[in-house]
């Protein structure tokens, strides 16, 4: 792969939007490399999908472990339909950023070796580091935090919404955004990196915070940038089933609790021969058939074997989550159930997190690296917002763009006829009228959980894009933020179930049930085929 050209002018005007891990480490890597930064977040800096991610960080930094065998488990974990040369880079350089975030200040757990570390699903090694327990997520947020504050160099704007992206001749020059008082302005910059994380809100179950709903990869997707593999969305095999549905880390099962039927049966010895600690979509899909067996109950998680002690000080967070719940999971087994986690998919990005657009840069779960192809690897998620967002910085000023062209032999387009529910656009002035047809969130939320989510059919997905075709999106001068979510939210479930549809075999996360097989002539972006076609709303200079 090509190195970025380090002829680029010295300083360059920056704005990172978003304020996960990407983004922290983005704007810190960039105000060091002597750029100016302006981060914008849509809530207060230290909210976003990273401080809630529990499990840890996997990373080959222990004797007995290599990136080879990382390298093994993350390419067997995405069902053939990763990049092999995004995944090295992910596990070679991923140590190094590992010790890079030690620097910042995040303090992992430690034991008796050194480091502490778990096992999660999939890993054929112990190799997932964490912090305060079960608060990995928490801690890497709060020390980029403080790192971001003590840099004069980042101007940090909070409560500030990307609404579009600002193009001029095919080159990205900034954004538009909605500030703090409910005004739409211009911010201009030499480059943006787009670290807006994923779109949980697109379903009525979620581990996310209410401020994951896609707002970079429709902004992006609307200024006519790539996007692929839209179809493969993780659900999280174990949420609590409670209001806010609380992740439950599936480093649980990794120290050995085990999954039970309404009857105190372990039924995950039937479905795999890793039982509990099978890739997430297997367990999963297990899991929903279960329920659907006793009627729709959650299924049970029993941890009591581990202890009191264990429980309190290796989940902190979770035993806080089930005491809020009114549980006590150190002497009864925890209700749990499937929840939207992570989205595969996003704004196609090379080795350098560059996308199709000049100018435009994708990191974090915003961006489809190749790296966690049909089904992320668990843990390789925050690693990969660490890896690519520093390696963004270090391409700045490159004046190649991604290489993410469609292939020659490809067509250009697909009419809205070819597949249901394609993206029409609403025409500009709608009549009154058409307010009968706004987007309602709530029921898109759960026509994409029916019809989109752990288990998936043709004739579900029909009738889901013909469902969401009929809705009208807020406008996109809107000042509201809500209404401006919403629009994302339609573009983005649109084009979820529009990739959906198209995938016609079942593949890690998604699994259609008129398709149970996996195609080997299918083990390539389908979404890159179809080429959904933008609404090319992207604002001129």
């Amino acid at each position: 792969m090509t190195a970025p050209d380090r002829t680029a002018p010295d300083t360059l005007s920056i704005l990172v939007i978003g304020s996960g891990l990407g983004g922290l480490l983005a704007a810190v890597r960039a105000a060091d490399a002597g750029h100016h930064v302006v981060l914008v977040t849509k809530s207060v800096l230290p909210e976003s999908n990273t401080r809630y991610a529990q499990g840890g960080i996997a990373a080959a930094l222990f004797r007995d472990d290599s990136v080879d065998a990382h390298v093994l488990d993350t390419l067997r974990a995405g069902a053939g339909l990763c990049d092999p040369a995004a995944v090295r880079v992910l596990c070679a350089e991923g140590p190094a950023r590992v010790r890079d975030l030690i620097r910042f200040g995040v303090d992992f757990d430690r034991d008796e070796s050194g480091v502490a570390r778990g096992l999660e699903a999939a890993h054929s090694r112990s190799r997932v580091v964490h912090a305060g327990g079960d608060a990995t997520g928490a801690a890497v947020e709060a020390a980029l935090v403080a790192t971001v504050r003590r840099r004069a160099a980042i101007d940090v704007r909070e409560h500030t919404m990307l609404v579009d992206l600002l193009v001029d001749d095919g080159v990205v020059r900034g954004a538009r955004v909605l500030g703090p008082h409910g005004v739409q302005h211009n911010i201009d910059a030499d480059a943006v990196i787009l670290a807006t994380g994923g779109a949980g809100a697109l379903f009525s179950h979620t581990t996310n915070p209410s401020v994951a709903t896609g707002d970079g990869v429709a902004a992006a997707w609307r200024a006519g940038a790539s996007v692929a593999d839209l179809e493969f969305y993780q659900f999280h095999p174990t949420a609590l089933a409670a209001p806010g549905t609380p992740l439950v880390s599936e480093a649980v099962r990794g120290e050995g609790a085990v999954l039970l039927g309404s009857r105190g049966e372990r039924f995950m010895l039937a479905e795999h021969p890793d039982a509990e600690l099978a890739p997430r979509d297997v367990v999963a899909r297990a899991i929903a058939r279960q329920m659907e067996r006793q009627g729709g109950a959650p299924v049970l998680l029993d941890a009591t074997a581990l202890g009191r002690e264990l429980l309190e000080t290796r989940f902190p967070t979770i035993t806080a989550a089930c005491r809020a719940a009114g549980l006590d999971w150190a002497v009864a087994a925890i209700p749990v159930a499937p929840a939207a986690h992570y989205w595969m998919g996003g704004v196609k990005t090379d080795a350098w997190a560059r996308t199709s657009l000049p100018g435009l840069f994708a990191v974090g779960e915003v961006a489809r690296t190749g790296a966690h192809g049909a089904n992320r690897l668990a843990s390789n998620s925050l690693l990969e917002a660490a890896v690519f967002a520093d390696r963004a910085v270090r391409a700045l000023g490159e004046p190649g763009r991604a290489s993410t062209s469609r292939p020659a032999d490809l067509p250009h387009s697909l009419s809205t006829s070819t597949i249901p529910g394609l993206l029409p656009e609403t025409a500009p002035g709608s009549s009154p009228a058409d307010l009968a047809t706004l987007v309602d969130r709530r029921k898109l939320q759960r026509f994409l959980w029916d019809f989109a989510g752990v288990h998936r059919s043709g004739a579900g997905l029909t009738s889901t894009a013909a469902s969401l075709a009929e809705c009208t999106a807020p406008p996109a001068s809107s000042t509201s933020v809500a209404a401006l979510e919403d629009r994302n939210l339609l573009d983005l479930g649109r084009l979820l179930v529009a990739a959906a549809l198209a995938r016609e075999e079942s593949r890690g996360a998604h699994f259609r049930s008129d398709f149970p097989d996996t195609r080997p002539d299918l083990a390539r972006s389908v979404s890159q085929t179809l080429e959904l076609v933008p609404a090319r709303e992207a604002i001129a200079c």
